[in-house]
């Protein structure tokens, strides 16, 4: 099978020859691979299935100056929606600067200078990017964009949940501007012909949501539903890749009902996998499993190979693996090289 194949009858919880992976690296992990391999590119000196295409930058970043008249010296505005960052201490533990800190009404979200990914020198270059990728046999997927964690970058944290309460007509507005400028990107990448649409936001802690259920329904799940509709008005039978790590146990069937078709990064220290095996693999294909706060920063190689085999015997075929979410600093070469050969030794299926 190619790559595509492979990733393409995974998802569909169909037989592949053998498991696809995938693995993200962080910067110091990045670093290290660099040194041990004399290799700058780890999806194909692993011999990972998957590969992304996104939107151009803009041209011109818009200005942001009135909203950060009280910056602090070390902060740089960062990226399109005007967040601010100041360098944190590690990795990237930085802190944020909210634009939209004091702001209360719905005039002050429309006025607010929201990035615009319309124009066409952002995305003309998709379809000749998917089908390079296509030509060359990888399954190809696109990041449409958070939702809550792109709003409450703007807005604050706390502020974000409080005006979930105290304020909804602020709240919808800023989440609407966001899932629009999804809804475009979301059906752009599939008139691409991406094999697969990423989205998701982090709304899970170690053992519960972030807000009540009813909160999430309110406002996150139906936005979910509008972009995934804008990529399927497309491609009707498009997967929908969805993350968040953390239990978000009490919204699975949720995302089933808006529209997932995968979960990520199914954090075993979240989230009982044995349950979500039972309740939705016949709906549901599961991408991670392996876990970064466990096996993979603490285990030994050979404890990080039986576990990617007891993944492997739980979820297959409906399984990418991945460590969930991505390869942290303190995680030993000597255990990502485990995970990628215990792939290799126990997931071969043809």
């Amino acid at each position: 099978m190619t790559p595509r194949e492979r990733v393409l009858k995974a998802i569909n919880r169909e037989w592949p020859d053998k498991a696809p992976k995938e693995a993200g690296f962080t910067p110091a992990i990045m670093e290290l691979f660099k040194e041990k391999t004399g290799s700058d590119n780890p999806r194909e000196y692993f011999g990972m299935e998957s590969h992304s295409v996104g939107f151009r930058g803009p041209e011109k970043i818009n200005d942001f100056s009135k909203y950060y008249k009280e910056l602090p010296p070390d902060a740089r505005v960062s990226g399109e929606y005007g967040t601010g960052n100041q360098p944190g201490t590690f990795y990237h533990f930085t802190h944020r600067v909210f634009p939209l800190q004091k702001a209360n009404t719905v005039e002050e979200v429309e006025e607010y200078p929201w990035p615009d990914f319309t124009p066409t020198y952002r995305h003309e270059h998709l379809e000749a990017s998917v089908e390079r990728l296509h030509e060359a046999g990888y399954f190809v997927d696109g990041f449409v964009g958070h939702i809550f964690e792109t709003a409450w970058q703007i807005t604050g944290f706390q502020e974000m949940f409080e005006k979930m309460i105290t304020n909804p007509p602020f709240v919808e507005a800023v989440l609407d501007h966001i899932t629009e400028n999804n809804c475009f990107k979301a059906r752009r990448l599939a008139e691409a012909g991406v094999d697969m649409i990423r989205t998701g936001d982090d709304v899970g802690m170690q053992d519960r949501l972030m807000m009540q259920p009813d909160l999430w329904r309110r406002y996150l799940k139906p936005r979910l539903a509008k972009e995934i509709q804008a990529a399927r008005d497309v491609q009707p039978n498009l997967p929908v890749w969805y993350h968040s790590d953390g239990d978000v146990s009490l919204i699975i069937e949720d995302l089933i009902e808006a529209g997932v078709t995968v979960l990520n990064p199914v954090q075993p220290e979240c989230l009982n996998l044995l349950e979500v095996k039972e309740k939705y693999s016949d709906r549901l294909a599961f991408w991670g499993t392996i876990g970064t706060q466990s096996v993979m920063p603490f285990g030994t190689p050979d404890e990080v190979k039986q576990t990617v085999k007891e993944r492997i015997e739980l979820f297959a075929p409906g399984l990418i693996l991945a460590p969930t979410h991505v390869l942290e600093p303190d995680v030993p070469w000597e255990n990502i090289v485990a995970f990628f050969e215990a792939v290799e030794e126990f997931g071969r299926f043809g």
